[in-house]
């Protein structure tokens, strides 16, 4: 068989195996299990979970992919169709986990919306998928920094370089959460659902009240009784068996890119699909503030530049004065009434209860 259709057929069985895996996989509902403080439960005797029996003790993302068993001895093209392949699969784990994420959004919103944090907790290449999160909110949504925090096991030079030690450090996850709060959302990040960085820095999260979460491609995660949710993307065993930078931190960066994301949205720092909270740090995102208010309001590019000056940069506040036609000394008032939501705000005015959940 020529090599290209050989390829196409791999790839397609593929498919075909994970399509029906996934058919065979229970949506989990929203978790909420009692912490196991005096220790973790090993993964070989954890009871029952509601809606099934105990699944396997060995987690999924180390075990060996039969459908990549000869990627060493492929040409490369069918090496890369057998990586994209197994990529192909996340997206449709991701969506498996999107109830119990939802659930984990609307705490977050709660959270800050009272003046909490969001602290992320990872080691390796987990904690790497949090600390990209954490940095790109503030800037997209003009969020503070110490709103969403990420806490990478062995800080800032584990970022760039591999420090594998850190993340079997109990006690160095344990004080690394010590800032974490019972008005905080603690979210801990591991593909195994083992890594004793994250047990130590979930434990010390539940002492101080915080909601827990855990993140994991493991269905039989050993931390989930240190977790109030329990979001899993089922992502199964890696291309190359155990290497989790693939599949399974393809899926922590869909579940956090999304986590974040539609928590902002619910927060009203976006008007419509626009981004009307970034920060105009630069020449790039000012020209984008100006397309934006352009685009939301079919002003005029002059009328939008002048309105941009008069509220000195406030993409919110110029876009709230132009939809309205009142002046930034009584928009601006309204939309801080508002949380920041420029829907909101607009709705305060003309009596419209329909905001959008924003």
């Amino acid at each position: 068989m020529d090599i290209h259709f050989a390829t196409l057929a791999t790839a397609k069985a593929a498919r075909t195996r994970w399509r029906q895996a996934a058919q065979l996989r229970q949506r989990r509902p929203t978790l909420r299990i009692g912490a196991a403080e005096e220790g973790l439960v090993p993964a070989e005797t954890e009871p029952d979970r509601p809606g099934g029996p105990a699944v396997p003790a060995v987690s999924r993302t180390e075990q060996r992919n039969p459908m990549t068993a000869d990627i060493d001895i492929v040409p490369t093209e069918e090496v890369l169709r057998l990586l994209h392949a197994e990529d192909a699969t996340v997206a449709g784990a991701v969506a498996d986990a999107l109830p119990v994420l939802a659930a984990v959004v609307d705490r977050v919103v709660e959270c800050v919306r009272a003046g909490g944090r969001v602290h992320y907790f990872g080691a390796g290449t987990s904690g790497r998928m949090a600390v990209l999160d954490a940095a790109e909110v503030v800037p997209t949504f003009g969020l503070s920094p110490d709103v969403f925090v990420a806490h990478h096991a062995g800080g800032d030079r584990a970022f760039g370089a591999a420090v594998e030690d850190v993340e079997d450090d109990v006690s160095l996850g344990a004080q690394t959460a010590s800032a974490v709060s019972a008005a905080d959302v603690a979210v801990g990040i591991t593909a195994s659902g083992r890594t004793p960085y994250v047990s130590g820095a979930l434990r010390a999260a539940r002492r101080a009240g915080a909601v827990t979460v855990l993140v994991s491609s493991n269905p039989a995660a050993p931390l989930a009784g240190l977790a109030d949710y329990v979001v899993v993307a089922d992502t199964g065993p890696e291309a190359i068996a155990g290497s989790t930078r693939l599949k399974a931190a393809t899926a922590q960066k869909l579940l956090l890119n999304a986590l974040s994301t539609a928590a902002m949205v619910r927060l009203g720092r976006t008007y419509s699909n626009l981004m009307v909270s970034l920060t105009s740090t630069n020449e790039k995102l000012r020209g984008r503030q100006l397309a934006i208010l352009m685009e939301a309001t079919a002003a005029d590019e002059s009328a939008c530049r002048a309105e941009l000056s008069r509220c000195h940069g406030d993409l919110r506040l110029a876009l709230l004065c132009l939809l309205s036609g009142q002046e930034p000394t009584v928009a601006g008032p309204a939309l801080a009434a508002a949380g920041g939501s420029v829907r909101g705000a607009l709705a305060s005015w003309r009596g419209d209860s329909a905001t959008g959940g924003q």
